[in-house]
């Protein structure tokens, strides 16, 4: 999952929004982590272990072009927040573009973000990012702006044809993992280790 879906994810289960989205940036142990961004690491670690080993995923990943297997699990990252963008309607009470203003406000009030996170919300929120994943240009940017800042951007050439190609599929595959996933993280937020809990 990327950064919407992550977003979504603490919201609906209660959990932090500005440590759910630190787990992008955050390595190594948990508890080397300020706590109130500690439950977040964890269950976006959580979240990232099971759409690895979820079958659906695996299939879609599987039917990539070759040459872009080594990346198709970031461009599925990217292609679900497209799709959680596309339908948020259907997963989500309030207007994504209000949901988008809430999670930038709420980050930038965070205190001990990771440094990385810091630096890069404000160009997140001017570009308006995550209400940005809805439409195709705004993915199309998405999946460039991730390749740019790759050591070998390379690596993303043809992405966008596939992504295209295989819209459909990754429709099908988002709408029969995300619903599990949206169950998986209310169910984990309740099991969170207490050294974890802030």
């Amino acid at each position: 999952m990327n950064f919407l879906a992550h977003l979504h994810l603490a919201d609906i289960s209660n959990t932090s929004l500005a440590g759910n989205l630190a787990g992008d940036f955050c390595r190594g142990n948990i508890a080397d982590h300020p706590l109130h961004l500690r439950q977040g690491i964890w269950l976006h670690r959580k979240i990232d272990t099971l759409t690895d080993n979820d079958e659906s995923v695996k299939a879609l990943k599987a039917q990539f072009p070759a040459p872009l297997r080594r990346v198709a699990p970031i461009l599925i990252d990217l292609a679900f927040d497209h799709m959680l963008a596309r339908y948020w309607d259907e997963y989500h009470h309030q207007p994504l573009l209000q949901f988008s203003q809430r999670c930038y406000q709420h980050l930038a009030d965070t205190a001990e973000l990771p440094t990385a996170l810091a630096t890069l919300l404000p160009k997140m929120r001017q570009g308006d990012w995550l209400s940005n994943y809805a439409d195709k240009q705004g993915f199309q940017l998405a999946v460039s702006g991730v390749s740019k800042r790759l050591s070998k951007p390379e690596l993303f050439n043809g992405a966008t044809k596939a992504l295209n190609k295989l819209d459909v599929d990754v429709e099908i595959a988002f709408r029969t993992f995300y619903p599990q996933l949206m169950a998986y993280s209310r169910r984990w937020s309740r099991d969170t280790p207490a050294e974890y809990l802030g």
